[in-house]
């Protein structure tokens, strides 16, 4: 395997989900300059889908049909799903565009209904950074080690009446990526938060051949993460806001069509561009990174250096198709967008599904459609496997 530099790996992790910049609040983009002011935070790897169907689908499935993924998506669908309960594990390489052949995510997830008002769930989800090397600041070699992040929850899904349903999860988080290595004058160490997911979702079958869905979810809402002693340079979880809805098309018996759109929004606030910078909010990035975390919540929603236009830039969108044929067959295709200010990440995504009995495998396929590659699945093939209970696949409809 290729070992990398413990500085490398930071500059890969701090921006994997981000575009590239050149250190002053600018993005490089051929021989032009945009500004360019991301929204950076600890683990952004909660914000990566961690299944193959609705990352087959533009990332969208805040109301995406109900199945073991619902987790990251939206936990308050589980009560509603109809197998009466689930499994599903999903691997998905890392950077291997790059040429790292050891970075890897692996996610595990599955829920139980216990009645037709009650579901409980859980997930776990994995980042190995594979082995990495590390130098001291004159070069010289200080061994070997593995970084890793975890994140692991446990969920309670409620239908509050016919059609809708709350949930509510909680998370242990913890991101090691030093080893308690020391970095100029700090000595880092393994961060640990807790946070929590709210959502909310309603389903409706207006006719036999139309159904419509929505949702609402705001994930990883918690404790900031601290890597080294130093409490002015903690970072903000991703907290997320995600919004969406799906309408369900079947066609016949055998034949279905879903169409999903999601938006998101971090629920984190808007760093200043520069230490020099009039934002009326936050005068310098110390007292950007001593904010609390309800203050930033609140002030995410109106606190970004250009006003409401800038705000409007970091809203990303997901859209999604997705066809069925007699529950066994699933082609999908997907396309997300991400302003170029923010990270401009923009891709098209495209996969499958097939299901048989109670075992399901779905994969996708991630195509960039900007000229800067800067998403770390760019080419991969994401795989998931799934088993559901209490369900019979290709049984024709009534």
């Amino acid at each position: 395997m290729k070992k990398l530099n413990l500085f490398i790996l930071l500059a890969l992790v701090a921006g994997m989900v981000h575009g590239q910049t050149n250190g002053t609040g600018t993005a490089l983009t051929g021989q032009s300059k945009v500004k360019n002011n991301y929204i950076s935070t600890g683990m952004p790897i909660l914000l990566i889908a961690p299944d193959a169907i609705s990352s087959a689908l533009g990332d969208a499935g805040v109301a995406s049909t109900p199945d073991a993924n619902s987790s990251h998506w939206n936990n308050a669908k589980f009560v509603q799903a109809e197998p009466k309960g689930g499994i599903t594990t999903t691997y998905t390489p890392w950077l291997r565009h790059l040429g790292v052949s050891d970075m890897n995510l692996l996610y595990l997830g599955g829920y139980y209904r216990i009645n037709n008002r009650h579901a409980v769930g859980a997930s776990v989800t994995y980042f190995s950074l594979g082995e990495l090397q590390s130098t001291d600041d004159e070069g010289n070699d200080r061994g070997t080690f593995k970084p890793n992040e975890f994140a692991l929850d446990a969920t309670y899904s409620l239908l509050v009446t016919d059609g809708l349903s709350i949930g509510a999860s909680f998370r242990y988080i913890r991101s090691d990526i030093s080893n308690g290595m020391d970095i100029g004058n700090t000595t880092t160490k393994a961060a640990n938060s807790f946070a929590a997911d709210l959502g909310i979702y309603y389903n409706r079958e207006i006719d036999q051949q139309n159904e419509f869905a929505v949702g609402g979810f705001i994930s990883n809402l918690g404790a900031k993460l601290s890597y080294s002693d130093d409490d002015t340079q903690k970072e903000f979880l991703p907290t997320n806001l995600r919004l969406g809805a799906r309408y369900t098309y079947h066609v016949d018996n055998y034949n279905k069509l879903n169409v999903l759109f999601d938006i998101n929004k971090l629920l984190v606030p808007t760093p200043p561009i520069s230490d020099t910078s009039k934002n009326k909010y936050y005068a310098n990035r110390t007292e950007y990174n001593q904010t609390n975390v309800m203050k930033g919540f609140i002030q995410s929603f109106y606190d970004a250096p250009g006003g409401f236009k800038e705000e409007m830039q970091e809203i990303q969108l997901s859209l999604g198709a997705e066809y069925w044929y007699s529950d066994m067959f699933a082609a999908r295709l997907g396309y997300f967008y991400e302003n170029k200010y923010k990270g401009g990440r923009q891709y098209l995504s495209v996969g499958a599904g097939i299901r048989y009995n109670v075992f399901g495998f779905d994969f996708s396929y991630l195509i960039p459609t900007t000229t800067i590659s800067n998403n770390p699945l760019t080419h991969t093939v994401r795989i998931s496997l799934s088993v559901d209970f209490g369900v019979k696949r290709g049984a024709k409809k009534d």
